[in-house]
């Protein structure tokens, strides 16, 4: 019997991490403290609520199928926006809406590699990017990095075979929360170009980026579109998470390959949220920059508490974006540490071995902690927590 294509991966990780609660009770006095998933639970602001319920009363062709690759306003706004962002030229056509940005990832991956082929992900790696390689039998190749959590150039330059279609970056970094020079981000940039693969860039998190300007200027090539490939997600900046609005940028026929997957399996986006989104990136610059300013605070409240930990043994290898991640001072291996920890602790977060290939050491030895929802006070509270853990 051959195997099926899901059966080629492993279980969803934050699935799996929901259910160590099950049959555990927490106390008032120490409630739960979910560092887990990274994802707003609040709901959009009130005035992009308001939108979108208009939007759902008024307009009519909200509730029908929309353009495959996205409402045209939208495509637009986005390619008129990240021209005056990153200094370069990108036009609407250059531009697809996709269905959240793991769609987004699945579609160019689809566009690119066949059964076979090989991707190049560092590691620790975001785990939906491996499970979709693995269900589409292309071999994802694992880039370690150093201590710092950063990808070598030279060393991806070594795993390149002719199988190799990409190398996939994600900065602001998922797990590690670790944010890419600009030098390392055109070095990867470079490698791909002169081996005639492309380069994909998921930034996920690039609101939250802590650096004024540009975070790279790739798109200032003028021919960036032959090997960049861009992801985005409107998820975390204007809390459309259910809405599930993404984007992919990148040459004309690539988005027509990946319009053949996308009409397959969502016939168009969210029409709802693409309006959302589209009202959210034309009015709500003020309150998102709110947004970054809060969730810098809650990266500098990390730092603020960490010799609690570090104390204790602990070691920050990166923080940024919605993430810390740890490495413990236990001989336990993370997958293990982290269920002990809801029981003994009250903390769900996810381990190393979530983000790594199976066996590695480095993920037996991490932990991920996702602050998106846990302000200065409940970091505070947390780091406190993990002081005392005994394993």
């Amino acid at each position: 019997m051959t195997l099926t294509r899901t059966a080629a991966t492993f279980a969803p990780p934050v699935m799996e991490a929901r259910r160590w609660l099950e049959g555990v009770t927490f106390s008032p006095e120490r409630p739960l403290i979910n560092v887990s998933q990274a994802a707003p639970v609040a709901a959009p602001p009130e005035p992009l609520l308001h939108h979108i319920a208009d939007t759902a009363l008024n307009k009519p062709e909200a509730h029908l199928y929309g353009p495959v690759l996205g409402l045209p306003e939208l495509r637009a706004e986005v390619a008129t926006q990240w021209s005056a962002a990153y200094a370069g030229e990108i036009a609407p056509a250059q531009v697809a809406i996709t269905s959240g940005c793991n769609q987004a990832f699945c579609a160019t991956l689809t566009a690119i590699a066949g059964e076979g082929d090989e991707v190049i992900l560092p590691t620790p790696w975001y785990f939906n990017h491996k499970m979709w390689l693995d269900m589409q039998g292309v071999t994802a190749v694992p880039l370690p990095t150093d201590a710092h959590l950063l990808p070598d150039p030279e060393h991806a330059a070594a795993l390149i075979t002719e199988r190799t279609r990409a190398i996939v970056l994600v900065t602001p970094n998922n797990p590690g929360g670790v944010e890419y020079p600009a030098e390392l981000v055109r070095a990867m940039y470079e490698l791909a170009k002169s081996h005639g693969i492309r380069l994909i860039v998921d930034e996920t998190y690039r609101d939250f980026d802590s650096r004024t300007g540009a975070p790279h200027d790739l798109f200032g090539d003028p021919d960036w579109q032959d090997t960049l490939v861009q992801l985005y997600s409107f998820s975390k900046a204007y809390r459309l998470t259910g809405h599930r609005v993404g984007a992919m940028v990148g040459s004309v026929e690539l988005l027509a390959e990946a319009e053949k997957f996308l009409d397959t399996v969502t016939i168009c986006p969210n029409q709802l949220g693409q309006h959302a989104a589209l009202w959210g990136m034309q009015n709500l610059s003020q309150w998102l920059a709110g947004e970054r300013a809060e969730i810098l605070d809650r990266r500098a409240a990390i730092t603020d508490n960490l010799p609690l930990l570090t104390n204790q043994g602990w070691e920050l290898q990166g923080a940024g974006a919605y993430f810390a991640y740890m490495k413990h001072p236990f001989a336990l291996a993370s997958d293990q540490l982290a269920q002990q920890l809801v029981q003994s602790h009250g903390i769900l977060t996810l381990p190393g071995t979530m983000f790594t290939p199976e066996g590695d050491q480095a993920g037996k030895d991490t932990l991920r902690v996702a602050f998106a929802n846990v302000d200065r006070t409940g970091i505070g509270d947390l780091f406190a927590r993990l002081a005392t853990v005994k394993a």
